[in-house]
């Protein structure tokens, strides 16, 4: 995805390439007011934490946009050019799948010592606070992706999905439905693996926050947030890889099947969405 302030960062900022706003700037302009909102949703900052948190956010986003989106730029017009091209393979969208990864780390790196900053400043009173919202946020996902029979998993797996995708393709057709579900099966019991390794991260980060007044709090900080695949069993590390290599699959598959109007439909999302990250005042001039 969201307990501290990389996971809200990241989120957001993922957001602007996968949730379909349709204005990206908008969002991004505003990141700094909503990450702090975000995480009152697990506990209550007082006002001096949410001013320094919301001008060490300034920053962090100044450095993004002026580090990162112009890479962001350059991929999004390369796999512009790919789907024009008529034809994506998992191998074509492989290198630009990867250069999100390797985008995320470093906007995790960035971030690590403003969240390892705040976490150390809560108060007991905090710590206990965002412990009972934690438990109740496990409580909730798994009532909601846990509790349904694996069949309801996997359907509404599906559905959401397809509701991403059609921002991207449009209306997806019978074939192409059809290949969302064989998808959502491929996964299998992946809510499972999922939550199992959302709660073992929360408990390992509650853990440090309980002792965030210790020598070694700084490097727990940075390897929850930094190397999360590291802390999964070999298991869970080659389900989380399988699970990558078929949505990239899925993708290729879509666009295979799609129509000249799909292909339209997606090359038109692409360019809009080079012109809102491109519009953004803190890129450096177009030669």
């Amino acid at each position: 995805m969201r307990t501290t302030t990389r996971l809200l960062l990241l989120t957001l900022l993922t957001a602007l390439l996968i949730s379909g706003c349709s204005r990206a700037t908008l969002v991004y302009r505003n990141l700094d007011m909503l990450v702090p909102w975000s995480l009152n949703d697990y506990l209550d900052l007082d006002r001096s934490q949410q001013r320094d948190l919301r001008e060490r956010l300034r920053q962090h986003l100044a450095w993004h946009c002026s580090t990162q989106l112009p890479e962001l730029l350059a991929s999004l017009q390369q796999l512009e050019r790919e789907s024009a091209s008529g034809r994506l393979e998992r191998e074509d969208l492989a290198p630009h799948y990867h250069g999100v990864r390797e985008a995320m780390h470093s906007i995790a790196v960035e971030v690590t010592p403003t969240a390892t900053d705040l976490l150390r400043a809560l108060s007991d009173a905090q710590v206990d606070e965002l412990r009972r919202s934690l438990a109740e946020n496990r409580r909730e996902h798994r009532e909601k992706y846990l509790e349904p029979p694996l069949e309801q998993q996997i359907r509404e797996r599906a559905e959401r999905m397809q509701e991403r995708l059609q921002y991207w393709f449009g209306p997806l057709n019978a074939e192409q439905r059809q290949r969302v579900l064989l998808w959502a099966h491929t996964l299998g019991e992946q809510n499972r693996r999922w939550l199992d390794n959302r709660e073992r991260w929360q408990q390992m980060l509650l853990a440090a926050v309980e002792k965030r007044h210790s020598d070694d709090f700084d490097a727990r900080i940075a390897r929850l947030l930094q190397e999360r695949e590291a802390l999964m069993n070999d298991s869970d590390r080659a389900t989380l890889q399988r699970a990558e290599r078929a949505g990239l699959e899925l993708v290729a598959d879509l666009h295979t099947l799609a129509d000249d109007g799909q292909r339209a439909h997606l090359t038109n999302r692409l360019a809009q969405l080079q012109t809102d990250f491109g519009s953004l005042k803190c890129l450096p001039p177009t030669a």
